[in-house]
């Protein structure tokens, strides 16, 4: 395992950890066994826990609507993100972003995840969904894209609540978020089985894992095998890459240039995309994983380009 992979998955998981600076496979087996204890240590003591949210300072142009429910666990809840004053009557345009944590950990309301998001696009007069979902051991990750087609329904059900056009849909996803907004983009029906409508984009933001099979059959953490498993008929179920049988809605994929996985999965992917006759931009940025989430929305050259994209598929 690279180098530069190793120092994305500390960072992914946290950030609390030190790469050894010693090489070769005891490092591998070191690192692999340091992330399998941070997973579990976050699950045990609740630090990301489902359905706990941080308390976040808003600024004073945002109001929130927190936890909405939109199934009966309690994972199953959604935070809403809308301007205090809005400048006319005219429908915004909604971003639904899903959060990343190896599909074990991770939470909605988590800093990286909203706050340079928010601040960047709700004055601009957008909408921002951030859907919490069941994750493992609780469900599979068959049930984390139910759970997110899910909360998609319910957002765009419940648009005009918030002052949001339910025909004006992103969908945006880091990490595990990424590969599942990529999933459900690669095989809508996921969603529209779920109740979800039509959307008008994806912006995938440093997945890994676009295609599943090959994931899994090259060199990988073992935190893979507990989120995969052994089952290859799962991992072509799971897999954006395999699922792919149709031109999708316009995607852009982002991907850490510092990482040796992400950029060749996301070329290999959007090739794929661009064969069926559809519209796939590769983004790479010299970013970290976790800087991917956390810088979007300053201002910079990866901002703007990823603002292009949503003006390009008739966001505002």
């Amino acid at each position: 395992m690279h180098d530069r992979s190793k120092r994305w998955a500390l960072a992914a998981l946290g950030g609390l950890l030190v790469t050894p600076v010693f090489g070769g496979p005891l490092r591998d087996a070191l690192v692999d066994r340091v992330l399998s204890r941070r997973i579990e240590s976050a699950q045990e003591s609740g630090e990301f826990g489902e359905g706990k949210s941080e308390p976040l300072t808003l600024p004073s142009y945002v109001k929130a609507q927190l936890d909405v429910s939109y199934g009966a666990d309690p994972a199953q809840r959604l935070d809403v993100y809308m301007p205090t004053a809005r400048s006319g009557n005219a429908p915004m345009p909604v971003i639904f972003m899903v959060h990343g944590g190896a599909w074990m950990i991770g939470d909605k309301s988590t800093a990286n995840v909203v706050m340079n998001k928010i601040t960047r696009w709700i004055p601009k007069g957008y909408v921002v969904v951030c859907p919490n979902y069941r994750m493992l051991p609780k469900t599979d990750v068959q049930g984390e894209v139910d759970d997110v087609a899910k909360a998609l329904a319910y957002a765009q059900a419940h648009a005009a609540d918030w002052g949001g056009d339910s025909n004006r849909f992103v969908l945006m996803g880091h990490s595990a978020g990424a590969h599942l907004v990529s999933l459900i983009a690669a095989a809508p029906e996921l969603a529209l089985n779920q109740g979800a409508r039509s959307w008008l984009g994806t912006v995938s933001l440093d997945s890994a894992s676009m295609d599943v099979v090959r994931t899994m059959r090259e060199k990988h953490y073992s935190f893979y095998d507990k989120v995969f498993g052994s089952d290859q008929g799962f991992w072509q179920q799971v897999s954006p890459y395999s699922r792919l049988r149709k031109a999708p809605a316009p995607m852009m994929l982002v991907c850490s240039s510092k990482r040796e996985d992400s950029c060749p999965q996301a070329r290999s992917f959007a090739d794929k995309v661009n064969s069926l006759g559809g519209r796939a931009t590769v983004l790479p940025v010299d970013l970290t994983h976790a800087d991917v989430n956390k810088k979007l929305g300053e201002s910079s050259a990866y901002t703007d380009a990823v603002e292009g994209f949503l003006r390009s598929i008739g966001l505002n």
